[in-house]
């Protein structure tokens, strides 16, 4: 097996014989054909370089190389966005290994032992888009990974890399990775962005992170992402922008579950399957009397094993437990610690529930 760095600076020869010049760089078409070196960059000293196609060449071996046509038949070179440079574009340049969830560098041959990777399970970092679509880039890899792996992998990468990343993913996995990247770092990314394509991605956020990520940007930029999103979701987000950081509301989210205490468990189950829910995230369902007040809440768990007609009233987990959301985040932790919840209700002056918190969101508070 011969390496693309044991031919540079070859000495090329055409079908006659005669010297032509030096491989200078090599290139890869992956719209073509990922696999093979397309063309061969062959530098002539003061001369204009010419380029060489796979076909016109007749045999390889290190330090030369041989065509099968006469030097008349080559092109001159001409740059092209569409090929990949081995040596610019790869050799010494970040790539993601999407099994290992980490960013790993492509050495020159002879730095460690060898260790091939098939071009299709490679995934480049390209930060120019208009390049991305030209090379036919994808990062369908990548949105397969869990959205704090990819968040892991991005803290690696230069702020082009990041940008390029987050600007390639569809909006939904782009909001997943934002909420666990590192806030600064978010900020950044954001602040950069087209404000329309942001507010997409915003969208897609529980509101307490997007209300978490607004709130570490400039006031302008935050009021101008508030103005492109819609007018339900912009109310959710300026409603908890309105709350302290530190204190209850600041960390609860106010999308959640809650349903009637007179309904059955079968009511709930088939009221529940024609919702659009998070169910990776559903654990508890928050409970409300006649007057609409806050009066419980049952794990799902608990639901799920219940009988068809059990009413939910006869299933609340005691004791009831919520808080105001002027409650400090100190008072939240002991709460939570105290009882080992998972989920705690946050509700106004009249009792009713207008958020909560999750262990989630406990940990994350902690680990900040």
């Amino acid at each position: 097996m011969l390496y693309a760095t044991e031919l540079m600076g070859a000495k090329t020869y055409d079908a006659q014989g005669n010297y032509v010049g030096k491989i200078r760089e090599f290139f890869i078409e992956p719209a073509d054909q990922p696999n093979r070196i397309s063309h061969y960059l062959l530098s002539r000293g003061s001369f204009q370089p010419l380029v060489a196609r796979h076909d016109q060449v007749a045999s390889v071996a290190p330090g030369n190389i041989r065509l099968n046509v006469n030097e008349r038949l080559l092109e001159p070179y001409e740059p092209n966005e569409a090929w990949l440079a081995v040596q610019k574009d790869l050799l010494d340049q970040q790539i993601i290994d999407t099994a290992g969830r980490k960013v790993v560098r492509v050495k020159v041959q002879g730095q460690f032992p060898p260790r091939s990777i098939r071009w299709e399970f490679v995934n480049l970092v390209e930060s120019d888009p208009l390049r991305r679509v030209k090379l036919r880039i994808t990062h369908e890899k990548l949105e397969d990974l869990h959205p704090a792996d990819l968040a892991d992998i991005m803290e690696d990468l230069s702020a082009a890399e990041r940008q390029g990343i987050i600007a390639s993913l569809d909006e939904e996995t782009a909001a997943g990775v934002l909420a666990e990247l590192d806030a600064r770092l978010t900020s950044q990314i954001v602040e950069k962005m087209d404000p329309e394509k942001a507010a997409d991605i915003l969208e897609e956020m529980a509101p307490d992170a997007a209300a978490d990520l607004l709130a570490d940007l400039p006031r302008e930029t935050s009021e101008e992402l508030l103005e492109e999103m819609p007018g339900h979701e912009a109310a959710e987000v300026r409603e908890l922008l309105e709350f302290d950081p530190s204190t209850a509301g600041g960390m609860m989210n106010t999308e959640f579950v809650f349903i009637g205490e007179g309904s059955s468990r079968d009511e709930v189950l088939q009221w529940m399957k024609q919702q659009d829910l998070n169910l990776d995230q559903l654990d508890t369902i928050v409970l409300l009397d006649r007057a609409a007040q806050f009066s419980g809440t049952v794990p799902v768990a608990r639901l799920l094993l219940a009988d068809p007609e059990q009413s939910l009233a006869g299933l609340k987990t005691e004791p009831l437990l919520s808080m105001p959301p002027d409650a400090s985040e100190k008072e939240v932790f002991e709460i939570f610690d105290k009882y080992n919840l998972r989920m705690l209700t946050i509700v106004n002056d009249d009792n009713r529930p207008i958020g909560v918190v999750t262990v989630d969101d406990v940990v994350s508070k902690l680990m900040k």
